[in-house]
């Protein structure tokens, strides 16, 4: 079956005054009913350059505390490699079709890698509105190049150099979130499958829609990660749900933005927060964005951190094989 991209649509409706009906979204979620227009408080933004390393540990356990998103920036990735990342991706969605299809995922395929759209409808029967390009870039032992591009030329060797930087900010966050807990500084790194934790880099393409009050790029949801770190185009687009409300992340140019993800509220026992996030769509503009999913290897066991637990506080989780707890949500079963 040869899947419908949504690039391919978009191209087709560039005049158009509608969308078709399986993008449409129910009331209760269409953007512009349901985005919060008064003052809203920015998401936490917090500098991972500052020499006081409490402070930074403190300003990032609030954040997962209290959002479960926070943006970072003086991160260590220089920005012209955020730069150079942002225009191979673009380069790779501006390819002819049949060039795109090189890389597709293999019809049947368990796995997410290659160049895919999301054909499965959500539970409204509704479809959204973006292409994407998935693979591994890290341990070694798991990447599969036949998912890399090898146009542009410098994918690869961008990529690899970005994947190297991203370490570093992954350790420093690890060590922040643990000793923020009162933790060993390795414990939740360690927890999550230490250098066996797995990056997973997604490029989403989100193509000009002529109805963006009707549509979503991304639904609402949480992460199945332990964190994802990722970084947008300057096309806005990312809403947080931070008390009942959806407001939009601000944009700041080369920031990272970190989601707390549902492996991490796991090991906190429920006190980082997973945060609840989907993404609109832009009338004029595509809106890419590049997520770097950190996940467990699939047979690692992961729930609450015992060193968190007590009488007063039981286990509020159950710990499972991350391959179960990933099954169990992508099928919408219960954990």
């Amino acid at each position: 079956m040869e899947v419908e991209r949504v690039q391919a649509v978009a191209s087709a409706l560039m005049t158009a005054e509608t969308i078709p009906t399986d993008f449409i979204r129910p009331e209760k979620e269409r953007p512009a009913i349901t985005t919060y227009q008064g003052p809203a408080p920015d998401i936490p933004t917090i500098d991972l350059s500052l020499p006081d390393r409490d402070s930074v540990v403190r300003a990032i356990a609030k954040a997962s505390e209290e959002w479960g998103i926070f943006q970072v920036v003086n991160h260590g990735i220089p920005a012209e490699l955020i730069s150079r990342l942002q225009v191979a991706g673009k380069h790779f969605f501006d390819l002819p079709a049949e060039e795109k299809e090189a890389y597709a995922k293999p019809p049947g395929s368990q796995s997410v890698e290659g160049y895919g759209t999301r054909v499965s409808k959500d539970v409204n029967g509704k479809r959204t509105w973006n292409d994407h390009l998935f693979h591994k870039v890290w341990p070694p032992s798991t990447i599969n190049y036949r998912f890399w591009p090898t146009n542009p030329p410098n994918y690869r060797e961008v990529n690899e150099e970005y994947t190297k930087h991203m370490r570093e900010v992954v350790d420093k966050l690890f060590l922040c979130l643990s000793l923020g807990l009162d933790l060993e500084e390795s414990a939740m790194r360690e927890a999550v499958g230490g250098e066996e934790l797995q990056y997973n880099l997604k490029i989403n393409y989100y193509p000009p829609c002529p109805r963006p009050d009707l549509a979503l790029g991304v639904a609402a949801h949480t992460d199945l990660s332990t964190l994802t770190i990722l970084v947008p185009n300057d096309v806005p687009g990312l809403q947080v749900l931070k008390d009942g409300r959806w407001i939009d992340a601000k944009y700041i140019p080369n920031a990272l933005i970190v989601h707390i993800g549902d492996q991490i509220e796991i090991l906190s026992n429920g006190l980082y927060k997973a945060v609840h996030h989907r993404s609109t769509v832009n009338k004029e503009r595509a809106r890419m964005s590049w997520p770097v999913f950190l996940e467990p290897p699939e047979e690692r066991v992961v729930g609450p951190l015992p060193q968190l637990l007590s009488p007063e506080s039981p286990p509020k989780y159950k710990a499972k094989k991350f391959k179960d707890y990933m099954y169990c949500k992508l099928n919408k079963l219960p954990q």
